[in-house]
C-alpha cells in the first residue's frame, strides 16, 4: 500500500509498507492529496481513486461505531 502522509516543501511524503519515502511533488499528481493511496504507473503517482474510498469508508465507519450507544 502507499500512501501519502503530507506534503513537505517541493516533496510528498509518503509511506510504502510502513517505509517512508520523499517523492519529488512533479512525480505526483497534481490530484493527490493527503491520505490518498496512490499507484504508480510509468514512474508517476497516481491517486488510487477506489482504494481511497474504500478506505475513507472504513474509518468513517470505525468513528461512526465508536460514537453509537
Amino acid at each position: 500500500m502507499i500512501i501519502v502522509d503530507r506534503f513537505e516543501g517541493n516533496y510528498a511524503v509518503i509511506e510504502i509498507d510502513g517505509k517512508i519515502f520523499n517523492v519529488e511533488k512533479n512525480k505526483v499528481s497534481k490530484e493527490v492529496k493527503e491520505g490518498d493511496l496512490l499507484k504508480l504507473v510509468d514512474e508517476m503517482y497516481y491517486k488510487d481513486k477506489k482504494a481511497t474510498e474504500n478506505r475513507t469508508k472504513k474509518i468513517e465507519d470505525k468513528f461512526k461505531d465508536m460514537w453509537e450507544d
